[in-house]
């Protein structure tokens, strides 16, 4: 049985102690709404790493980094590798998002790279893919999608592709306001899932994760999480505020 799970992606927002703060207020609500059986991942700034998961209950909620280094270790200026990012004790890392993708031009060639060694850490990937809205307008949505996953994460092995978890993300619905309807979502978390049984078996398409990520808030987590093949989200805007992101993981 595939897992449920709620992830917030902080993106560039919060200061040490907003991020102190929102981690404590998040693990509070958690523990106090008795949640159980929806994994919780929080993805915070790379300098906030260490104090979220001084602050939270690791057994509960889980901490990543919303990127990863090409290289391990190098004169690489700037960069953080998967190895450190793991060695923080984190368990998970953001690759492919789309403002990875259109601001700082990631390549597939480029997540490969990044695949490679959040796996050799042991890391969880959680990789974006997601189509732009004139893509979506012109019906190309299905193709962009399946060619992300083709030259990317369908060149993993079988047991490499079981540890990663897919997030669908229409580019034109984050931090727009406009959100794709619970039967668009639905539609093209179905097309992957297909896609995914075609390359490598219906048992590993079954137990896959596939969450939303274009602006799932309060108001509308609900009615995309009763669709079949949405196991959850990954969340922005919402999950700075912590009543909104744990309003949104009770709503299975």
């Amino acid at each position: 049985m595939r897992k449920k799970i709620v992830a917030g992606n902080w993106k560039m927002n919060t200061l040490k102690d907003s991020a102190i703060q929102l981690s404590s207020d998040v693990n509070k609500l958690i523990k106090e709404s008795h949640i159980e059986d929806i994994d919780v991942v929080l993805f915070p700034p790379f300098p906030f790493i260490p104090f979220v998961l001084d602050n939270v209950d690791n057994n509960r909620i889980g901490v990543g980094a919303q990127n990863c280094a090409t290289e391990e270790k190098g004169a690489y200026t700037g960069e953080v590798s998967a190895q450190m990012i793991k060695s923080l004790g984190a368990n998970y890392v953001i690759i492919g998002h789309s403002e990875r993708r259109a601001y700082y031009g990631e390549t597939d060639e480029i997540l490969n790279e990044k695949l490679l060694q959040a796996l050799k850490s042991d890391l969880i990937p959680v990789f974006c893919i997601g189509e732009k809205l004139e893509e979506r307008q012109a019906g190309n949505h299905f193709n962009i999608v399946k060619s992300q996953l083709e030259n990317t994460v369908f060149n993993l092995s079988k047991e490499d592709f079981s540890k990663i978890i897919i997030a669908y993300e229409p580019v034109w619905a984050i931090g727009t306001g406009q959100t794709a309807t619970p039967e668009q979502a639905q539609e093209i978390h179905s097309y992957i899932r297909s896609l995914v049984e075609g390359i490598f078996g219906i048992d590993v398409a079954d137990d896959l994760t596939i969450l939303y990520g274009g602006s799932c808030k309060p108001s509308n987590a609900k009615e995309l999480f009763t669709q079949k093949d949405i196991d959850g989200g990954l969340i922005g805007g919402a999950s700075l505020k912590a009543e909104d992101f744990v309003e949104i993981i009770t709503s299975f």
